[in-house]
């Protein structure tokens, strides 16, 4: 079983409990996943596991899955159950590859065919080998098997088994697999707070800006204890006496553009800047891995920069089953957890609030839109990407304006809470970084985990 990789691949010494093999003598099968057109996904059903929920750093994610309607049979042979790994056979070039393990919580998920499960023999680890498979030199033999054209890459099955995999002693491995599970379970422990924080948000909204039931001045529900109330002609409904109905382009200002640059630094391309794409809005949000890639811009569109309170809405992208119109807003914490300045790609729209303590009541209304699908009703389209008519929407759909005091009293609150999920979000990039740090170091036998 011992791999005959040349020793002139391998970047270092092994220690004495550690063989080298190739991927294929660990493997026992080799299955790809269940085929389905965009047409066939909806929102109900089966949720469908595809190369898109897949992060680049072993992990993944089924918040906003989507889902597709299979018969018992498909469900029983394409079923994931906790510890499976996947791994993305078919992607772009610097997509392909991505790996992860299935955890606890799964009960109802399938995989996309562009994905494979893979099933190793007992005695291997899928924490241990997915977390291997993530490390820059294993990344390395992987690029080596990457075959196709410029904007299809494929892994072959004969090429992975190739690849060659330092494995140890199985008392060693479930100790450094133990480490990677720790850290692992701790980043999704605070992803899952900031979900709960984020709900809790969302219903206060309801209960503040849909049912009107703000605590009055006696800390009491505005509208449950009999609060005026004035009918609107424009909303047709009744709504807080002294709160204005405006159109939603009044709160805004469209004073910036977004920017792609270049990679690398090239003649006046000197500004180091981190990019936001439409890919990296749920990651900014901390739904999602943030994958931003870092872009240089000329120096005198440094007015494109985004500032704290400034909101990045997608304006290119969707699919059949989401629209576009995806948001991302910036503040003071989430500036803080970048080394370089923000800055949004040309497929997103930067946009700045006129008064900075509407930003949640913005958010969280956008939001409220988006996800009733109010957004397909402005999309165009060209060159088979969806665009979102940003500025006929805004400038035709009204919006409510609070009395002041309830804006500062929401405001407030809202900051409160960013910035807990911020200080999660921070100690996971931590916690990320520490994982990445120490893992090469314990498959190189310069560190160990002791029982």
């Amino acid at each position: 079983m011992e791999s005959t990789i040349s020793r002139n691949e391998i970047p270092y010494s092994l220690p004495e409990n550690w063989t080298w093999y190739n991927w294929g003598d660990l493997i026992c099968d080799y299955q790809q996943g269940i085929i389905r057109s965009n047409r066939e996904l909806n929102n109900t059903g089966t949720r469908y596991l595809k190369m898109n929920n897949l992060d680049n750093k072993g992990g993944y994610s089924t918040n906003n899955i989507e889902c597709t309607d299979i018969t018992e049979a498909e469900f029983e042979k394409y079923k994931l159950n906790k510890n499976d790994f996947l791994i993305n056979v078919r992607n772009s070039k610097e997509l392909v590859g991505k790996t992860c393990v299935i955890g606890n919580e799964e009960d109802d998920l399938v995989f996309n065919h562009m994905l494979v499960r893979i099933k190793h023999h007992p005695e291997v680890s899928n924490i241990y080998i997915n977390a291997l498979l993530n490390t820059q030199v294993m990344r390395k033999f992987i690029d080596r098997c990457k075959k196709g054209t410029t904007t299809v890459i494929a892994l072959y099955q004969q090429d992975l088994y190739k690849i060659p995999i330092p494995l140890p002693d199985t008392v060693t491995q479930n100790l450094i697999a133990s480490f990677v599970e720790s850290v692992s379970t701790k980043i999704e422990i605070n992803n899952r707070i900031n979900l709960l924080l984020e709900e809790m948000c969302k219903t206060i909204y309801n209960y503040w800006f849909v049912q009107f039931d703000f605590p009055d001045k006696n800390g009491k529900p505005y509208k449950s204890n009999g609060g005026a109330m004035e009918w609107n002609e424009e909303l047709q409904k009744e709504i807080p006496k002294g709160w204005k109905v405006v159109k939603m382009a009044e709160w805004l200002l469209f004073n910036k553009s977004g920017d792609w640059g270049k990679e690398e630094k090239e003649g006046n391309f000197t500004k180091k800047v981190t990019c936001i794409r439409g890919a990296d809005i749920n990651g900014l949000n901390g739904l999602d891995d943030l994958n931003a890639p870092d872009r240089y811009i000329l120096a005198k569109n440094e007015y494109k920069l985004l500032e704290s309170h400034d909101i990045i809405i997608e304006i290119s992208g969707g699919s059949p089953t989401q629209s576009t119109g995806r948001l991302a807003y910036i503040t003071d914490a989430t500036l803080n957890r970048f080394q370089n300045p923000l800055i949004c790609s040309n497929f997103c729209k930067p946009v700045t609030l006129k008064n900075k303590k509407l930003l949640y009541n913005f958010v969280y209304y956008w939001n409220t839109l988006y996800e009733n699908g109010v957004l397909f009703g402005y999309e165009g389209k060209t060159s088979g990407i969806k665009n979102l008519l940003l500025d006929s929407f805004v400038s035709s759909y009204n919006t409510l304006v609070p009395d002041d005091s309830i804006v500062n009293e929401f405001y407030n609150l809202m900051e409160n809470v960013q910035n807990k999920k911020q200080k999660c979000l921070e100690e996971n990039e931590k916690l990320d970084q520490l994982r990445t740090w120490l893992f090469p170091m314990l498959t190189s036998g310069r560190a160990a985990i002791s029982n």
